[in-house]
């Protein structure tokens, strides 16, 4: 019988324990990490934010807010865009997980530009966390339906220009080939694990819509994309 994946999961993923062991942590992360570049995750992403970005003047920082930002791994990949396009920027990589910043500022030593902070996104003050854009990649479905609108409501509050979704499809596709694809390719138990439950908690397209109208949004996008991921653009200026 096929996995039952009407309704979102609230299954809690090995990752969200605060006593995992940091060796199992850092292994997962570099697993996740690793599944983003093998399937083009990153790219999602950063596609999007060169998009936002091509209306701001040249000659302007640009400040960028990575919510739920794990190792840091999309940060870095940012911060070689626009160092490459000789574009100044600003990156600050917030989480709650104490242990995942600790290694993101050790993979990050030679990026100036990165900064981390152990931070809940609900308590940040307009007045000192003002950016351009805020990105989230496969952060959002570790969270419940009503955290995920009180996240957005206040992601909208901050960023000046927009917000830029990248999370994962629930489906039943995208299950089965990720058990294939992690005998393979994924190192450590934790991320075998996560990856399953991950899926079991990700979003249809018609959950990401119904946060759009529970917010009253009007000027957003949502587009699937490779492999079983949904982008989801909100323009806030």
């Amino acid at each position: 019988m096929l996995i039952n994946l009407k309704h979102r999961s609230n299954e809690v993923e090995l990752m969200d324990n605060p006593n995992i062991e940091d060796k199992a942590l850092q292994i997962a992360l570099a697993d996740i990490s690793k599944v983003n570049k093998l399937l083009g995750g990153n790219a999602i992403t950063i596609r999007a934010v060169n998009s936002m970005i091509k209306d701001i003047d040249t000659s302007k920082e640009i400040i960028i807010i990575d919510l739920g930002c794990g190792d840091g791994e999309m940060l870095r990949a940012i911060a070689r865009i626009f160092r490459k396009k000789e574009r100044a920027v600003k990156l600050l990589g917030i989480d709650l997980s104490k242990k995942s910043l600790l290694y993101a500022q050790k993979l990050s030593e030679n990026y100036p530009e990165i900064q981390y902070m152990h931070q809940d996104l609900l308590e940040m003050k307009v007045s000192e966390f003002s950016c351009d854009i805020i990105i989230s990649t496969l952060t959002l479905h570790h969270l419940t339906n009503e955290d995920i609108k009180k996240i957005m409501y206040k992601s909208l509050q901050l960023a000046k220009k927009g917000i830029i979704i990248n999370d994962l499809h629930r489906s039943a596709l995208a299950y089965y080939l990720f058990k294939i694809f992690s005998f393979f390719f994924i190192k450590g138990y934790v991320a075998k694990n996560d990856g399953l439950v991950s899926i079991k908690r990700a979003f249809k397209k018609q959950d990401l819509i119904q946060y759009a109208k529970d917010l009253n949004l009007t000027n957003y996008k949502i587009t699937w994309k490779w492999a079983f991921r949904y982008r989801w653009i909100i323009n806030n200026s």
